[in-house]
């Protein structure tokens, strides 16, 4: 299951198989961003900036875990 939250109508997908460097996904409507987690900046993509701005604010918070989430689906990647 690659949704690993919902905030605000923001899915936030980890999934398995990806690729370096870790990353989420964040889909709101028709806006797709690929986040990295290291620095939580858009490697791709794009959102408007007050949807970027609430997931930035999540994922500074939980960062950790994001991380532990990518790794658990990608073990490859380590």
């Amino acid at each position: 299951m690659p949704t690993i939250e919902i905030l605000d109508g923001i899915k936030i997908n980890i999934y398995p198989n990806e690729h370096q460097p870790p990353h989420f996904h964040a889909i709101y409507a028709e806006h797709e961003a690929l986040i990295r987690i290291a620095d939580l900046e858009i490697e791709k993509g794009g959102l408007t900036k007050k949807q970027y701005k609430k997931i930035k604010k999540w994922a500074i918070e939980h960062k950790k875990s994001i991380y532990e989430i990518f790794i658990q689906f990608n073990p490859e990647l380590l």
